[in-house]
């Protein structure tokens, strides 16, 4: 049965540049990633190393694990937090997740 069905070729039609599309393509992603991705999270880090810079004693942080207090010493990496009345921590810098409004940690 398909012996007698001819071929159909099309006449005189141009082939399609598939690789121009495929480039334009992978260019429309990666300025997806970038502004939807990239750029952001190296703004968060950016704004988190500022942050950390400018600790000093006497600023009311809380760290990544929810613990409030009151810088007391700042060394080169890490922090000790006043966390109430006599009883300090030392953490890493890098665990301050911010810093609260003054005045916020009355009991302290």
């Amino acid at each position: 049965m398909i012996a007698l069905i001819s071929p159909a070729y099309a006449e005189g039609g141009a082939t399609a540049d598939a690789g121009i599309f495929n480039l334009v393509l992978l260019a429309g992603f990666v300025v997806i990633f970038y502004f939807l991705m990239w750029r952001p999270q190296a703004k968060r880090a950016k704004e988190h190393k500022n942050l950390i810079a400018s600790l000093d004693k006497g600023t009311e942080v809380v760290t990544g694990g929810g613990v409030l207090g009151k810088v007391t010493k700042v060394d080169d990496n890490y922090v000790v937090l006043e966390v109430s009345e006599g009883v300090e921590m030392k953490f890493q810098k890098s665990s301050v997740a911010a810093v609260l409004p003054k005045g916020t940690l009355k009991s302290i």
